[in-house]
């Protein structure tokens, strides 16, 4: 089993930033890829980013140019820096972890998922 917690999450402006962190532990690998996922009030829960276990990176296209996801394999925790965020950011975000290192866009792609934790952007 693996387990994933993310912090980071809360409240800011548009136009602000945060960093999101997920901690995986248990059975965990620096080869399983990893991905980020958000679901806001009443939508399906949609694809933010992932990083393969080499370390390609994929992004959404609504993200794209504004959000970044890096591992850091020693400390086992992957990082979501957002930037120039916008309201329709506003969302739970999900940290999920797939084994394998390959990458994968869609929930059903990943076995293990964090709780999640609120991103609330303010217009």
């Amino acid at each position: 089993q693996v387990q994933l917690v993310e912090s980071g999450g809360g409240l800011v402006q548009a136009g602000g930033s945060l960093r999101l962190s997920c901690a995986a532990s248990g059975r965990t690998s620096s080869n399983f890829a990893m991905g980020w996922f958000r679901q806001a009030p009443g939508k399906e829960r949609e694809f933010v980013s992932a990083v393969s276990g080499p370390g390609a990176t994929l992004y959404a296209d609504s993200v794209k140019g504004r959000f970044t996801i890096s591992r850091d394999n020693a400390k086992n925790t992957v990082y979501l820096e957002m930037n120039s965020l916008k309201p329709e950011d506003t969302a739970v975000y999900y940290c999920a972890a797939r084994s394998s290192a390959s990458l994968r866009y869609t929930p059903s792609g990943y076995d293990y998922w964090g709780q999640g934790t609120q991103v609330t952007v303010s217009s």
